[in-house]
């Protein structure tokens, strides 16, 4: 079986591209190195794809014929979303609608499966009387980002009617893991305390709010998930949108306790009040049965494991 991965340098690619190297796929991911040859790096196949031009991606995948594609690549943050909206718009909606456009066009339409990835920022300033957040609540996102990847899960849909695509749209939560960059809460506390632990920083660590509660998965279950959703017979779910997340919520300040105990020194906590927003939902967690209904998948990996995992990359990164 053969996979291609997109955006299979990032965060969640490197995950994917090793869980499905264990499950004995032979991996493919597009870059945008443009030096026309296939480099296998790490036992995955990286080849070059012009996505602005639909019949490079089309020669690309006739080429590949690959069973499975996972669609990773997009810009992927809410704030740069806001200082970038067409960069963003371009990244996550027209490349799609490429990629979507050249499987219609090439040989492997009718055997390939496809998973887009969204984000729970689709649900935007829903009602939070509504907790958990199912797949039946209206999206009403708030940034550009998260109107770009709602606009992405309405091409899914449209994509399968029309042409008959078999495509699934994900919706994950705050996915989490070793290997996340900075600019996330639990990356930003757990750099910030391996570098007091190396002498870098004085032992104050600055924070936002923490009573904000959030729905928090391990990556290397969202992967799993990812997995699940094109090798499982999800034949009635194809056009739709799928939540993926862990069901439960947990405080801010409840991940900082918990890796402030696993540091070694007392650390100080200062609140800077630079770090608020205006508007911060008190609790959001999203549902995730047609998840669990769909494939049996459920999350294995405890919040405990992934903050010590996370906390010990940045200290061997220090």
């Amino acid at each position: 079986m053969k996979a291609l991965i997109t955006g299979v340098t990032g965060f969640v690619g490197q995950h994917l591209a090793s869980y499905l190297k264990i499950r004995g796929y032979q991996v493919w991911g597009t870059t945008r190195n443009n030096s026309g040859e296939v480099n296998n790096i790490d036992g995955v196949n990286q080849v070059h794809v012009d996505f602005d031009n639909i019949t490079s991606i089309v020669d690309m995948l006739n080429f590949i014929q690959p069973d499975h594609i996972y669609h990773l690549a997009g810009q992927s943050s809410v704030l740069e979303s806001w200082s970038d909206k067409v960069g963003t718009f371009n990244s996550n909606i027209s490349l799609t609608m490429n990629l979507l456009e050249a499987i219609v066009q090439c040989e492997i339409k009718e055997k390939v499966s496809v998973l887009t990835v969204g984000s729970s920022e689709e649900y935007g300033g829903f009602d939070t009387g509504n907790n958990p957040v199912s797949e039946n609540t209206p999206l009403k996102p708030i940034s550009p980002y998260g109107i770009s990847k709602a606009t992405v899960s309405m091409l899914v849909r449209h994509y399968h009617t029309v042409y008959n695509l078999k495509i699934i749209h994900t919706r994950p939560f705050n996915h989490i893991g070793p290997g996340q960059r900075l600019g996330f809460v639990v990356s930003d506390f757990s750099n910030q305390i391996a570098q007091i632990e190396k002498g870098k920083k004085r032992k104050v660590i600055s924070v936002g709010n923490l009573s904000a509660q959030r729905d928090f998965t391990d990556v290397r279950d969202i992967v799993k998930a990812y997995y699940f959703l094109l090798n499982e017979k999800v034949d009635s779910a194809w056009g739709e949108s799928v939540n993926v997340c862990s069901g439960k919520a947990t405080s801010i300040q409840s991940i900082l306790e918990t890796l402030l105990s696993l540091a070694d020194c007392s650390i100080e906590v200062t609140i800077d009040s630079n770090k608020m927003r205006p508007v911060d939902i008190p609790v959001f967690m999203g549902d995730n049965t047609k998840l669990i209904d769909l494939t049996g998948w459920k999350p294995i990996i405890s919040l405990e494991q992934t903050l010590s995992d996370v906390l010990k990359f940045y200290r061997d990164k220090s």
